[in-house]
């Protein structure tokens, strides 16, 4: 029999603010449990460190992702210090940072191919197939393969012309999936319309399928097994993680129904904190295109953390979300600035004013999008090291 209630995982539990083996109050000392009872240290005041010097940045990774501030918050904010807590009175949400939570990993990864390598392994070797002229399609596989260099990953593009046919590209696929040196490999969607793009991310073979795709890793992820997670859900899952931002027992809509985002966000927000791959133990609601916006309005004020993936601008506002909510923005959509006659990125919230209402929330650019980067890079490791499949 369980007991009642639960711990959730000693990796995002903040236990209302004492420590969960010793249950000491926060800053009285160290953990007298087993072990470390506190998830991560007690905020440092801005500008300090341990010894009063700034942590090294490693500058290779340095070179593929420049350096923000993790919380960028208001001084004039009430709120508690500690990610998690709950929102008190404020002016704006503290911003989070993607681009520097990307650091943060994209240093542990290039840490962890370095001892792989020294150790006599081969170096991972990560594969893109890029099929067609899709400009946006080109600019996320040079920020990859730039990011894979930085970490010591080495890869490859293959280009392929628009009309190359399916045949052609499963056929290719099936001889990457043969090739010993390729550890990883991926073909970027989206796909030329006459392609069926769940046959050639099946024709990946899984443990060689660095996005998550394959119907055999998203069907392990749905029963609670190790899985090679699709990129984009595993850097939500780590952002709210390392910002500390509470998922147990609490209410989190997910906007947005997609076999390749939407869904494994839920997935994995939902599911067992105990299990063999623990989740966030939190009662999820997922809207999609067909939801009423009266709907839509009803579950994201009840929503502790929404995500939006839906690719619609301003989908959220202000009015739907509640006082002190955590907003998680997936969206990319390119519109037309009227003022710069430029197009411009912006994700699926009014970020201007949701920001003053909301506890935390992830700008685009510089959110969801380096931090996926990141995960891509860590399943590389994941799939090279054989530790799924």
């Amino acid at each position: 029999m369980r007991k009642s209630p639960r711990r959730a995982p000693r990796s995002w539990r903040r236990c209302e603010g004492r420590c969960w083996r010793c249950s000491r109050e926060e800053g009285e000392g160290e953990c007298e449990g087993e072990g470390e009872g506190w998830p991560s240290p007690p905020r440092r005041p801005a500008g300090s460190s341990s010894a009063g010097q700034e942590e090294e940045k490693s500058p290779v990774v340095a070179a593929a992702m420049a350096v923000g501030p993790l919380g960028e918050r208001s001084p004039s904010k009430g709120r508690g210090e500690e990610p998690g807590q709950a929102a008190r009175p404020s002016d704006e949400a503290t911003v989070i940072s993607g681009t520097k939570l990307a650091h943060q990993v994209l240093k542990e990864v290039h840490r962890d191919v370095e001892s792989w390598t020294s150790a006599g392994n081969q170096r991972p070797h990560l594969t893109v197939v890029l099929v067609g002229d899709n400009p946006a399609s080109h600019i996320y596989v040079r920020n990859k393969i730039k990011a894979a260099a930085a970490v010591g990953i080495s890869s490859e593009i293959i280009l392929r012309p628009k009309d190359i046919s399916q045949e052609e590209l499963l056929d290719m696929t099936v001889k990457l999936n043969r090739d010993s040196r390729v550890s990883g490999l991926l073909v970027q969607l989206p796909l030329p319309g006459h392609i069926d793009e769940r046959a050639v991310c099946n024709a990946i073979a899984p443990e060689k399928d660095v996005d998550g795709f394959h119907i055999m890793n998203i069907g392990r992820l749905c029963l609670d097994q190790p899985s090679i997670v699709p990129a984009t859900a595993a850097a939500v899952w780590e952002i709210i993680k390392r910002t500390g931002i509470q998922t147990f027992g609490k209410n989190v809509l997910v906007a947005g129904r997609s076999k390749n985002v939407g869904m494994p966000i839920a997935m994995l927000l939902h599911s067992d904190g105990e299990h063999e791959r623990p989740g966030g133990d939190a009662t999820v609601t997922i809207t999609h295109r067909y939801t009423p916006k009266e709907q839509l309005k009803i579950h994201t004020q009840l929503a502790d953390i929404v995500i939006v993936a839906a690719g619609i601008p301003k989908l959220i506002t202000a009015d739907m979300v509640k006082e002190g909510a955590a907003v998680i923005d997936v969206g990319i959509n390119h519109i037309h600035d009227p003022l710069t006659g430029k197009t411009k990125l912006v994700g699926d919230v009014d970020f201007e004013e949701v920001k003053k209402k909301a506890a935390f929330i992830t700008p685009v650019p510089g959110g969801v999008g380096p931090m996926t980067v990141a995960m891509l890079l860590k399943n590389t490791l994941l799939v090279t090291k054989k530790l799924i499949y």
